[in-house]
């Protein structure tokens, strides 16, 4: 099923500039697997050694972040919107 992911500036050159992309997935982990198929580079900068999402990446569907629900195994529906949104730290 095809959702939509929203790509930071950061990692829009990996997309060609796009700021978002449709990718096919059940659970948000098969979405950004998709993602990085499609576009090489996601991975190594969204998740850690052991398939992890890396501390400073967020991810929500919809409204929701992902760890507070089942975090990559958190399932999507058709038109789901999926953000990753680096955090932001400063000081």
């Amino acid at each position: 099923m095809s959702v939509k992911v929203r790509v930071p500036t950061q990692l829009r050159p990996l997309t060609g500039g796009a700021g978002e992309v449709e990718v096919e997935g059940v659970t948000v982990g098969e979405a950004l697997k998709a993602l990085d198929a499609a576009y090489p580079g996601f991975a190594e900068r969204m998740f850690d050694e052991a398939g992890n999402l890396r501390r400073f990446v967020n991810v929500f569907v919809g409204e929701q972040d992902v760890r507070f629900l089942d975090g990559l195994a958190t399932p999507v529906q058709p038109g789901s919107v999926v953000s990753v949104v680096p955090a932001v730290a400063g000081g």
